[in-house]
């Protein structure tokens, strides 16, 4: 982790400085905006490796500018808000947030999150078989990260592409939330059950031809998810 550069951005200058302290013991380079304007040139300018974005921001919140963010880099952020609502979560993590953590929070904590966000980020790629056929409308090539839905090639976000290869590596094979969570984002993040979720829907709407009643990822209540079995 060492000489990565982060960006903070936060209104509030004391938190600003309370984060770079921190960071910067651990070996970060450290760079600071004060709202979400110099964030987009920062991010332009810095070429931050992650930002930690502030929800409450004036003239233009966070959600905001990760919306601004997005049309220009893939920079992975981490949303820091006092709203700990899982509403508010699940729209920072569906604008393309990485993690979403809530004020007050202790260093070691953020740490933490920072360095399992990198940890995902810099991942190259992960072992797999050339092509998986798992029937006539899905096909998988995980070497060259291509996922392929009656015809038509789909897109799929790091974290959602994660997810699929954890699944159709385990076909038939129940994988609980805690699992789940531990593989694809990292053992800090064991208790944050809504991410899981909300990934699951992500993917059902691009692979399932109906995602409410789904025939490759399929639901079991209260325990966790299971992909469809086929051969290899």
């Amino acid at each position: 982790m060492k000489e990565k550069t982060i960006l903070v951005v936060d209104d509030e200058t004391r938190m600003v400085q309370f984060i770079k302290m921190n960071l910067e013991l651990e070996g970060f380079r450290v760079v600071n905006a004060a709202d979400g304007y110099q964030a987009l040139e920062k991010v332009v300018h810095e070429l931050p490796d992650l930002v930690i974005l502030d929800v409450m921001m004036p003239d233009m919140d966070g959600f905001e500018t990760l919306k601004k963010i997005r049309e220009a880099s893939s920079v992975p952020v981490i949303f820091l808000s006092v709203k700990g609502e899982e509403f508010d979560r699940v729209r920072g993590l569906d604008l393309g947030a990485d993690d979403y953590m809530t004020k007050p929070f202790s260093p070691r904590e953020l740490l933490s999150r920072i360095r399992a966000v990198l940890r995902r980020i810099e991942e190259k790629g992960q072992a797999g078989w050339a092509e998986i056929v798992v029937d006539d409308e899905l096909r998988i090539n995980f070497d060259q990260r291509k996922v392929i839905v009656r015809g038509e090639e789909v897109l799929l976000r790091p974290t959602e592409y994660r997810l699929l290869y954890h699944l159709v590596n385990n076909p038939g094979k129940l994988l609980n939330h805690e699992t789940l969570l531990s593989r694809v984002w990292g053992p800090e993040y064991r208790d944050e059950d809504q991410y899981v979720r909300l990934y699951i829907t992500y993917l059902r709407q691009k692979i399932e031809k109906d995602p409410k009643n789904p025939k490759y990822i399929l639901s079991e209540r209260g325990l966790g998810y299971r992909f469809k079995e086929f051969k290899k």
